[in-house]
């Protein structure tokens, strides 16, 4: 008695690749989680700091903003001085905070020399902490 056979079908084949989508998702949701806690971890310690009469609050970094203009004139604040002027007024300001910072801000066509002189005349006032102003490029 013959029986007729069965036809099987083929299953899918068993995939060999591995979804990476997931792995990506799961990665990006850790590092935005990351990014979200780290800064508040780093401020997390709680102090109750004791206090003194002679301490002070913190102050923001002290600036002094020096301008020279085409015609190679300095401005100190806004005021014009002359280069002597501008020694005793910076050596003023060393004086009072040796960590202040002079924001230069140069015109472009003042010559290189005169920018070197007033960057002379602040370090031998005391102050060698100086910043380059610029407008950034469009």
């Amino acid at each position: 008695m013959p029986f007729g056979r069965l036809e099987r079908t083929q299953g899918d084949t068993p995939m060999s690749e591995i979804n990476v989508t997931p792995l990506v998702d799961v990665m990006l949701v850790l590092v935005v989680i990351f990014i979200i806690t780290a800064p508040l971890l780093a401020s997390s310690i709680r102090l109750d700091l004791p206090k003194a009469e002679g301490t002070q609050p913190g102050d923001a970094p002290k600036f002094v903003t020096l301008v020279v203009d085409k015609a190679g004139q300095a401005f100190l604040n806004d005021k014009a001085v002359s280069p002597e002027q501008l020694a005793t007024q910076l050596a003023a300001s060393a004086k009072q905070n040796p960590e202040t910072e002079i924001q230069l801000r140069a015109d472009q066509g003042v010559p290189y020399g005169k920018v070197v002189e007033v960057m002379g005349i602040a370090h031998k006032a005391g102050l060698s902490r100086i910043g380059f102003v610029a407008e950034p490029s469009k």
